[in-house]
């Protein structure tokens, strides 16, 4: 075989991809291909945030391939007849790609195979979006894993591939225009989130090996602290394929730290291999509590603009706006007010959550939407978290409200977190709402409903 596509996905990196690699071992000249999917910039998912990161990432893997002598070769259209249209142009005798697992790139993944069947091109599916596949692992019963902790014990079991290194050099066919990375305005309307991170496979090298270094030892003591940096953030590169999960595994393991900040890894993989078993993890309950959601157009808007009058929750929800991300302590104590305190129906925050985030994609963000919720694998579904509880423990001394809503920059301490409690002629002068619910009430409220 002359030549093969490499068709990039959700795999923009060219250290540890399987099939890159295996597509570089079986062929003489390589066609790497990431196609501008109408049917996702047309079909409502495009937002600014993901498009902004995006754009970075494939400029940051043309420059890497270039560097090994070839490109990447960009097309926008229909990816399976933009695909088709490759094939015939540079003579491909194969399609390599990394197999993923949502409903939309199944279907995506299936009309490809159909497609090039009927080309006499072969589809070679290759691991590299998880640790461990979905389905390499399973119950002893059968099917899949419906609770997390009985997962990641078999999952740290689990055989792992070696990771690989990037190729060398590359060869890629001539006289085949490359095409043109366009700019972030000419796909998608509105302004990215003003301290948007960079995204690409560079960045994401050098944010892991600094983490590594200076974080990873304090992991478990400090993941949690709102106010603190010992997180890795190096969620929306996972998202995008910047860095292979299976390398982050394997050069955190043995490392002081390694041990929790593997198992949030894992339950990455777990939520993919929920969503293969379970395609509609994004629009149906996964175990259906018969919730009757209010319909609260106002609180949901306060929800979204960080404007509820619970502080440590308006931080979180200000800081997805400012940032594009938010952290992982503060999504579960924004999503629990939303879904528990407020009781509207979790779809309606996965989406705002999608419009922003820069790391949300269908498995992760779906999934534990709905393990707040109580509507997903939680295995206590009528768990609420006390926002005030959790702002005491996790932001003691109220720095991360602080950083995230000026109003209350004036107040000092934990009492950040209670600010209606302040002495009046404190409060006069604060343009902040009070509270838009009584958590108290709403746990009765909440209790009620759900039986």
């Amino acid at each position: 075989m002359k030549s093969a596509i490499v068709l990039f996905n959700r795999d923009l990196r060219v250290h540890d991809h399987p099939a890159l690699r295996s597509a570089e071992r079986a062929t003489v000249r390589v066609v790497p291909l990431f196609v501008l999917d109408d049917d996702i910039l047309g079909g409502g998912f495009a937002r600014p945030n993901s498009i902004h990161f995006l754009i970075d990432c494939l400029r940051d893997l043309r420059a890497e391939l270039e560097r090994r002598g070839a490109t990447l070769f960009v097309r926008s259209g229909d990816v399976v007849e933009e695909t088709m249209r490759l094939i015939q142009e540079t003579v491909a005798g194969a399609v390599y790609l990394s197999e993923d697992y949502s409903a939309f790139a199944v279907r995506r993944q299936n009309r490809l195979a159909r497609a090039c069947d009927r080309a006499g091109a072969r589809l070679i599916a290759c691991p590299g979006v998880t640790v461990v596949p979905p389905g390499d692992i399973a119950p002893a019963s059968g099917g899949h894993f419906r609770v997390f902790t009985p997962y990641w014990r078999r999952w740290n079991l689990a055989e792992k591939r070696s990771p690989l290194g990037a190729p060398r050099s590359l060869r890629v066919p001539s006289g085949v225009a490359k095409g043109r990375i366009p700019s972030p305005d000419a796909l998608v309307a509105g302004k990215q989130s003003p301290e948007l991170t960079a995204g690409g496979e560079n960045e994401a090298r050098k944010r892991l090996g600094r983490w590594l270094r200076s974080a990873l030892a304090s992991y478990e003591d400090g993941h949690d602290d709102l106010a603190g940096n010992v997180t890795s953030r190096l969620s929306p590169y996972l998202h995008f394929g910047c860095i292979s999960p299976t390398e982050v595994v394997a050069r955190a393991a043995g490392r002081e730290g390694a041990d929790p900040f593997v198992r949030q890894i894992c339950w990455r993989d777990f939520h993919y291999q929920v969503l293969a078993a379970f395609p509609g993890l994004p629009r149906t309950d996964y175990r259906t509590r018969n919730d009757r959601w209010h319909h609260d157009t106002e609180g949901f808007q306060a929800w979204k603009e960080g404007r509820t009058g619970i502080p440590i929750v308006d931080a979180g929800m200000r800081q997805l706006a400012r940032e594009g991300y938010m952290h992982n302590r503060a999504r579960l104590i924004t999503a629990s007010f939303l879904t528990k305190d407020l009781y509207i129906d979790w779809r309606l925050g996965a989406r705002h959550f999608w419009d922003l985030l820069v790391d949300g994609d269908i498995a992760n963000n779906s999934g534990n939407w709905q393990w707040v919720a109580g509507t997903g694998n939680d295995t206590r579904p009528n768990r609420m978290f006390n926002p005030i509880r959790q702002a005491r423990r996790f932001d003691p001394k109220g720095d991360y409200v602080r950083r995230y809503v000026a109003e209350l920059k004036g107040i000092e301490g934990g009492a950040v977190h209670e600010p209606w409690k302040l002495d009046v002629s404190i409060r006069k002068g604060i343009d902040y709402p009070e509270p838009i619910v009584d958590h108290a009430e709403a746990v009765q409220r909440f209790r009620a409903n759900r039986g």
